[in-house]
């Protein structure tokens, strides 16, 4: 990049104008490139070149020692100004920067989104099966009951609890998935052991 002389209007026009976007002569940082163009300028440009003096400004802030470990970038000096014959727009301005990063942030809270398990509805039920008589075997009973299997249902722990007139009932935990499982379609599976079977109750119904 060519900008004539610096010490004319021009070419500190040429400067500004092509600072209205930038923060830097070359890519993201100082570099030795801008201390090229800075000793061409030789002093703070007036306010009539707004860019050119606000990019003079921040590179005067730094002190020698800093200068001096600005990056080197290879470039052609011709007279006061500097020359890019990289087809490679290596000019991008703080703003496409500040973009840049607002988009590796989105894309990196999407991948963490896609990659957090999805929490599942689950509730814990307490069903009392009850059947026709005190002569029902009640281990049967309780064998067809577990025999049920269904996606989203898992069987717990049992006990039988006594009635009236000798006859107990089997009251038996489970914890569903809500969206696979409910109380209707546990009913139906069960009750479905007629020989065995008079009827299911809902002792108890929870949400974890």
């Amino acid at each position: 990049m060519n900008f004539g002389d610096l010490q004319s209007r021009d070419g500190l026009l040429s400067l500004s104008k092509f600072l209205v976007d930038k923060s830097y002569i070359s890519g993201y940082r100082p570099t030795q490139e801008d201390l090229t163009v800075f000793e061409a300028v030789k002093q703070l440009p007036s306010a009539d070149f707004e860019n050119a003096r606000r990019w003079y400004k921040h590179i005067a802030s730094f002190n020698d020692e800093e200068k001096q470990q600005f990056e080197d970038v290879p470039v052609e000096k011709t007279g006061t100004g500097t020359d890019n014959d990289d087809d490679f727009d290596v000019f991008a301005s703080d703003d496409e920067e500040e973009s840049e990063l607002k988009r590796q942030r989105l894309d990196a809270y999407k991948k963490e989104k896609a990659n957090k398990p999805v929490e599942i509805a689950k509730s814990s039920i307490v069903l009392d099966v009850k059947p026709w008589d005190d002569e029902t075997n009640m281990e049967e009973l309780e064998e067809h009951v577990r025999s049920v299997e269904l996606d989203g249902l898992l069987w717990g722990a049992s006990q039988f609890i006594p009635l009236a007139y000798g006859i107990r009932a089997l009251q038996i935990t489970c914890v569903v998935e809500d969206e696979k499982v409910g109380t209707d379609m546990l009913e139906e599976h069960i009750t479905a052991f007629k020989d065995h079977v008079q009827s299911v109750d809902i002792a108890s119904f929870r949400k974890i």
